[in-house]
Formats: structure tokens, C-alpha cells, sequence
């Protein structure tokens, strides 16, 4: 109930604008912090059904809205990816916040209904809508009783967020605004070109070694696969991000292992194939090939399943093989036809793994002579150059 579950609030309602968007329905979200506090998230999509739910009798708008779990994620049936985590639903929101009102477009009317503190203010209302408008609108206010420590929704947390989704999501438009007096703005986050974007803006500062951004996208076994890959000169580390469902895995899985070794592999063999690396010679290590790139990797996943106490790890063991020849397929491909480009990828390996050994060498030689050093001196230990105990 801290700021970190405040700002949770409007995640789960954006989750499922963009579970509309993953099922093809939607192509706009609008978020905006009104100027009491409250926060409304509009789509484009289908609308929430508003008929009669069979087993409850009520509105499906009404039970989505008051039953844990009653929404389209569960059990396969819905949405064939859904991008939440959680997946409770948009009835946590209702419970958690002192008013919610809903308004749904669809079969040209316009539904609304207000709930208090999780419970239907009175019936569905309904009255026809000249356009043949669709989706949804949610407007809610947190309850103070619960978030004792804030209500207040923090900008620059919520869009770091809707920016990386935007990302994830290509060709859907994220519109961003607060209308709280002092601190109006507006942001627009659009990328067609998706996760490809993500990786020019994040080397907008650095030398890449390759204009173009690689990019690798297919699908497998239900299994979608997003890969934004590039070098740069500049850089002496990598910096790989995964995704999985929309959700950054931070402590990695099957997705990242997959892709790291593809790339081992890949590079290694187009190496051998140039006659970079000799016969006599041992293959080049991962963390060679790796120094100076970006990457992004996104994959969408009928059945996640996350581990780690955090839940930001990837445990879905198929996707590793999916990832491999998926990636290894469009790799091989691509560096095949731009031989400049494997080259330069290549010589920085190269360049990366002759800087490791030199380094390991020299640290041998240095614990060799000191090995040589200790020896003629047992039992008396050397003087000490400085009196200095800082030193």
C-alpha cells in the first residue's frame, strides 16, 4: 500500500488497454491524473462486454469490476497473451479506491456505471451513442484509508513505465497527460519502429558500430520473439534488457540465456567462416562477443511462468530453444549479406578477447613475482614503506 502499489493501481488498468492492443483491438490509450487526483485511462479497444454474465446474473462490466479473477486472462480462454503480471484484475483497483466510474462504447451505446469503495452505485446505464465508437474509460480515486503514505501519483514513475510500453508495443499511440494545477504537461509516446527505437534512443550518446539497428522478429509455438540488437565502439560493456509479457525480467531466464548463446554461436561461426579466428585458435567467449552491444529482447508467452521470490525471472524452458533458432536463423542471415558488418562486430570481439588475455596475463605475472618475492623471506615480513595506516 506504499507508492510502489499507488502506482500499481494504474498499471493493472493500463495492462489491459494494452492486453487489447496484443489481441489486435486497440491502437490508442490515453492515461491522464486529473486535477483531483484521480486518474482516467481510455482506450480503442472492444469495450468491456457489457451482457449478462451467466453465472452471476449481473453485467460482465459489473463482475469484472467486483469478482477477483473474473476477467479474460484466466484459464487460456481470453486473451492468447496477457501483458499483466498480477493478472487480479481491474476489481483490485475497485477495491482499493474510494470511487471508480466506467464508461464503455460499444454496439452503439455508451454504458456507464460508478462504483464506491468497490460496491455498484445502482445499475448499469445505458443510452445510445450516435458513433460507432468503441472502448473503455476508467476513472479512479486511490483511497486515502488505504494508501496511508500517499495518493499522490508521481509523473516521472508512471511514465517511464507508459514509455516502455510504448516500446513494447509498436504502433500503439500512449498519450500522457496531468491536468493537476502547477504541474500540466502532456507526452506522446509513439514508436512504429517499436523495441528498435528503444535501442537508438538508449546509444542516442554513443558510436555504433552498424547504423542499423538488427532486428529479429518471428513467432513459434504461440511464442512471440522480439530482438533489437547493436554494437557500439564506445561502449566496453553490454547492456541487455528482457522482457517478458511486457514485464521486465529483471533477474533474466530462459528468454536472455537463449539469446546469449545463439549470439556466442552465431558470431563464432561466421568468425571461423571469414577466417578470423584461425583453426589452432579457441573459440571466442560470450562476454567477448557481448562487449559494446545493446539489446532489447521481447517475448510474448501464452503461459509464463516466473520465478524468483520477485517474480522477474523467466522459467519457461521452451522459450530458450525458440529464442536460439529463431534469433540464429535471422542472425546468420543478416551478417551473411553485410559482411562489413559481422567484421567490425567481430574485430571488437576479437579486440575484446586479445584486451582480456593481456589483462590475465599480466595478472599471472604479477602473482608470479610476488610468489617470488614471498619466498625469500620466511619468517620476517618486508618493511614497511609508510607509517601512514591509511595506506
Amino acid at each position: 500500500t506504499g507508492p510502489r502499489g499507488l502506482h500499481h493501481l494504474v498499471y493493472e488498468v493500463v495492462d489491459n488497454s494494452v492486453d487489447e492492443a496484443l489481441a489486435g483491438y486497440c491502437k490508442a490509450i490515453d492515461i491522464s491524473i486529473n486535477a483531483d487526483g484521480s486518474v482516467t485511462v481510455t482506450d480503442d479497444g472492444r469495450g468491456i462486454p457489457t451482457g449478462i454474465h451467466p453465472k452471476t446474473g449481473k453485467s460482465a462490466l459489473e463482475t469484472v469490476m467486483t469478482i477477483l479473477h473474473a476477467g479474460g486472462k484466466f484459464g487460456g480462454g481470453g486473451y492468447k497473451v496477457s501483458g499483466g503480471l498480477h493478472g487480479v484484475g481491474i476489481s483490485v483497483v475497485n477495491a482499493l479506491s474510494e470511487w471508480v466510474e466506467v464508461t464503455v462504447w460499444r454496439e452503439k451505446k455508451v454504458h456507464l456505471q460508478r462504483f464506491e469503495r468497490g460496491i455498484a452505485m445502482g445499475e448499469l446505464q445505458v443510452e445510445p451513442y450516435p458513433q460507432a465508437r468503441t472502448g473503455t474509460s476508467v476513472t479512479f480515486l486511490p483511497d486515502a484509508s488505504i494508501f496511508t503514505e500517499t495518493t499522490k501519483f508521481d509523473y516521472t514513475t508512471l511514465s517511464g513505465r507508459l514509455r516502455e510500453l510504448a516500446y513494447l508495443n509498436g504502433g500503439v499511440r500512449i498519450k500522457f497527460a496531468d491536468h493537476r494545477e502547477g504541474s500540466e504537461r502532456e507526452d506522446v509516446y509513439f514508436y512504429e519502429g517499436g523495441i528498435r527505437e528503444d535501442i537508438s534512443y538508449m546509444n542516442r550518446e554513443k558510436q555504433p558500430l552498424h547504423e542499423e539497428v538488427i532486428f529479429v522478429s518471428g513467432e513459434r509455438n504461440g511464442i512471440q520473439v522480439e530482438v533489437a540488437l547493436q554494437w557500439c565502439s564506445d561502449a566496453y560493456n553490454d547492456n541487455i534488457i528482457g522482457f517478458a509479457n511486457n514485464i521486465r525480467t529483471v533477474d533474466g531466464g530462459t528468454h536472455l540465456e537463449g539469446l546469449k548463446a545463439v549470439l556466442t554461436r552465431t558470431l563464432n561461426t561466421i568468425a571461423r567462416k571469414r577466417n578470423k579466428i584461425k583453426e589452432n585458435e579457441s573459440n571466442l567467449a560470450g562476454e567477448n562477443i557481448r562487449e559494446g552491444l545493446t539489446a532489447v529482447i521481447s517475448v510474448k508467452v501464452p503461459d509464463p511462468e516466473f520465478e524468483g521470490q520477485t517474480k522477474t525471472k523467466l522459467g519457461n524452458t521452451e522459450v530458450r530453444g525458440i529464442v536460439d533458432s529463431l534469433v540464429g536463423e535471422v542472425l546468420t542471415e543478416y551478417l551473411e549479406f553485410r559482411p562489413n558488418v559481422s567484421d567490425a562486430i567481430i574485430e571488437k570481439a576479437v579486440q575484446a578477447f586479445k584486451a582480456a588475455e593481456a589483462a590475465r596475463h599480466a595478472r599471472e605475472m604479477v602473482r608470479r613475482k610476488s610468489v617470488l618475492e614471498s619466498s625469500t623471506l620466511p619468517g620476517k615480513l618486508a618493511d614497511c614503506a609508510s607509517r601512514d595506516p591509511s595506506e
